[in-house]
């Protein structure tokens, strides 16, 4: 059974590639044609949400920069405790809505730190299933159709990031703890 998922799975991406254009063809569709214009709409697309990207990054920089980060990791750090938290898990819920790359490099930071066993590699793993770079998304998406008042889609989405890690933090303790 391994070998036949082997296969399949060797074979399903080149199959795939092999077929859309085929099927094109079948249908008559201008297959190079059509790519191309795909192609031009996607980099009009991408120089339209340059400046929110860029401007996220900036952002995200100033508040780890600033020590803002730290501050609020430090004060928050007892309470978590008291929990039954390790403190050492909350830069990634502040950090996964923000930034993909930056949350993975702080989770295989922990992970590395601490062993992927542990309650913080665990806690960090599921956090980072669990929850979504909510500022990175409404950038690119609203950016890419010009959307300019996100603020209940922004809402929501922060929202379900936190569920998301408390959610984690309790699976994990109820599971692991």
């Amino acid at each position: 059974m391994t070998a036949i998922i082997n296969m399949i799975s060797a074979w399903a991406i080149p199959a795939l590639i092999a077929f859309i254009p085929l099927f094109a063809f079948v249908k008559k569709v201008p297959v190079y044609e059509s790519f191309v214009l795909g192609a031009k709409d996607g980099f009009q697309t991408a120089i339209q949400i340059i400046p929110n990207l860029v401007g996220m990054m900036v952002a995200i920089s100033v508040f780890r920069a600033s020590g803002a980060l730290d501050f609020f990791v430090g004060w928050t750090g007892p309470f978590l405790s008291g929990l039954g938290v390790p403190s050492e898990i909350l830069p990634l819920g502040l950090l996964r809505p923000l930034t993909g790359t930056g949350s993975l490099a702080f989770a295989t930071d922990l992970i590395s730190v601490h062993g992927p066993d542990s309650m913080i590699g665990r806690m960090a793993s599921t956090i980072q299933g669990s929850t979504d770079t909510t500022l990175y998304v409404l950038t690119v998406y609203m950016g890419a159709v010009g959307i300019r008042n996100g603020r209940y889609s922004l809402k929501v989405g922060l929202f379900s990031d936190v569920i998301g890690f408390v959610a984690s933090i309790a699976v994990c303790l109820l599971f692991f703890g």
